[in-house]
């Protein structure tokens, strides 16, 4: 009996039409503290990303290493209990005629100060869905950050709000802590200096001397995310590099999966149940390292949302290219098995 029965009420995905003027995105089940959006029409507008703690119209960007930026007249203003609601005419959020979608995690609200790390955070975690909401101050000395969720997180993006860095990401998967991913086209690196070669445990994570991560003075963002049987899964597998790829067991009918090759160059991919064109396979993919506008080719064959998990049907570079290559991936359920039905 999985401990989630409605992945709904903690995670979900939205898609709506830009009006060029202030409008309410429904559709949720929950109130959400975290929202990433993307123009899916036109590829000069970046990822965008909002949350409860970091507070309203304050935007940071997965495809740029530019600093956070405080909007005035645009951007999610409202956090809504089945939305949000987003301001003005821009092409980021709400220009008129383009097509955008959204990801919403559910956390705890606006956070509460968390004193389990050498350094002071604040959090906003929501335990029963293994996701929290952190923001810090570094010291540039190795640390420890308190992220509230009671069990180790499997992935961690760290980004710097107030200078212009790389995200920096912790996959347990990857293998050894001191591994880490940047969002671009790198593969995985080595550096004792981001993790302080330490991997989290079920109160903090740690970070070291890296400026990526831990800046004298500098502010910071962390999503943290937990496993949760039949609601997420975070985890890796090797390619084949054939199109009959491999088949990745999640223990649910995914709404979203997120992958990327941690041994060579290659973006990131992300897919979710809402905008394939056909209903297998899932064939229209944005990438969070890049502005691109969604790339779409009902003709290809990409992979399959399967009651149980995700199987590869192509040698797509985000997930098959190279056989013998490692890739991570991050899932979440629309169904968890014991519900899902075929089609």
């Amino acid at each position: 009996m999985p401990t989630i029965t409605k992945p709904n009420l903690y995670f979900d995905v939205v898609t709506y039409t830009g009006t060029g003027a202030t409008q309410t995105i429904s559709g949720l089940n929950f109130q959400p503290d975290f929202v990433w959006i993307k123009n899916r029409t036109n590829g000069a507008n970046w990822h965008v990303l909002t949350d409860a703690v970091r507070g309203v119209q304050k935007e940071i960007y997965t495809n740029s290493t530019a600093a956070e930026a405080t909007l005035t007249t645009t951007g999610v203003n409202q956090f809504n209990s089945n939305g949000f609601q987003i301001l003005g005419n821009s092409g980021d959020y709400n220009r008129s005629g383009d097509n955008y979608v959204a990801w919403c995690w559910k956390a705890n609200g606006t956070g509460v100060t968390n004193n389990a790390g050498s350094i002071t955070s604040t959090v906003s975690a929501n335990t029963t869905s293994g996701f929290s909401v952190v923001t810090y101050t570094g010291t540039g000395a190795n640390a420890t950050i308190g992220h509230g969720l009671g069990v180790a997180p499997s992935m961690v993006f760290v980004k710097s709000r107030s200078n212009a860095l790389h995200w920096v990401i912790y996959a347990t998967a990857m293998g050894s802590p001191i591994n880490y991913l940047l969002f671009n086209t790198d593969p995985k690196g080595s550096a004792a200096t981001v993790w302080n070669n330490t991997a989290p445990t079920s109160t903090v994570f740690s970070i070291g001397t890296d400026s990526t991560p831990n800046t004298n003075g500098g502010t910071y963002v962390a999503y943290c995310f937990a496993e949760v049987a039949g609601y997420s899964k975070i985890g890796s597998y090797i390619g084949n590099g054939v199109a009959d790829g491999p088949f990745i067991y999640c223990g649910f009918k995914p709404a979203f999966v997120m992958f990327k090759n941690a041994s060579s160059t290659g973006a990131w991919g992300m897919y979710d149940r809402l905008r394939a064109v056909t209903y297998n396979p899932q064939n229209a993919v944005l990438y969070p390292n890049y502005s691109n506008a969604e790339n779409i080719d009902p003709s290809y064959t990409y992979i399959d949302f399967v009651s149980n998990g995700i199987k590869i049907r192509s040698t797509g570079a985000d997930f098959n290219y190279i056989s013998g290559n490692t890739y991570i991936f991050m899932a979440f359920a629309e169904n968890p098995f014991k519900y899902a039905l075929a089609r």
